[in-house]
C-alpha cells in the first residue's frame, strides 16, 4: 500500500486595507482557519469562510500552499 504524499495547505483570512491588495488591516485579527492535508479539503474550508463573510467586501480568505514553501524546488 502506497502512502499518499502530504501536501499541507493553510487557510487564513481577515479584513484587508485595500480591495486590490493583500495587506491585512490588523494582523492581530487575522483568523487562522486551519491546516489541511490537501487542496480539496482546504478549498472546502476557504469557501465556507468566504461565503460566510460575503457582506463585508474587505474580508478575504486565502489558501496558502505550504508544501510549495517547504519544498520550493520540487514540482508539485
Amino acid at each position: 500500500m502506497s502512502k499518499k504524499k502530504q501536501l499541507p495547505h493553510l487557510v487564513l483570512g481577515g479584513e484587508l486595507v485595500d480591495l486590490h491588495g493583500t495587506e491585512f488591516r490588523d494582523l492581530s485579527h487575522v483568523e487562522l482557519v486551519g491546516l489541511f492535508p490537501d487542496y480539496d479539503s482546504a478549498r472546502v474550508a476557504w469557501k465556507a469562510k468566504a461565503q460566510a463573510t460575503v457582506d463585508n467586501a474587505h474580508m478575504r480568505y486565502f489558501i496558502v500552499h505550504l508544501h510549495r514553501l517547504l519544498d520550493p524546488d520540487h514540482e508539485h
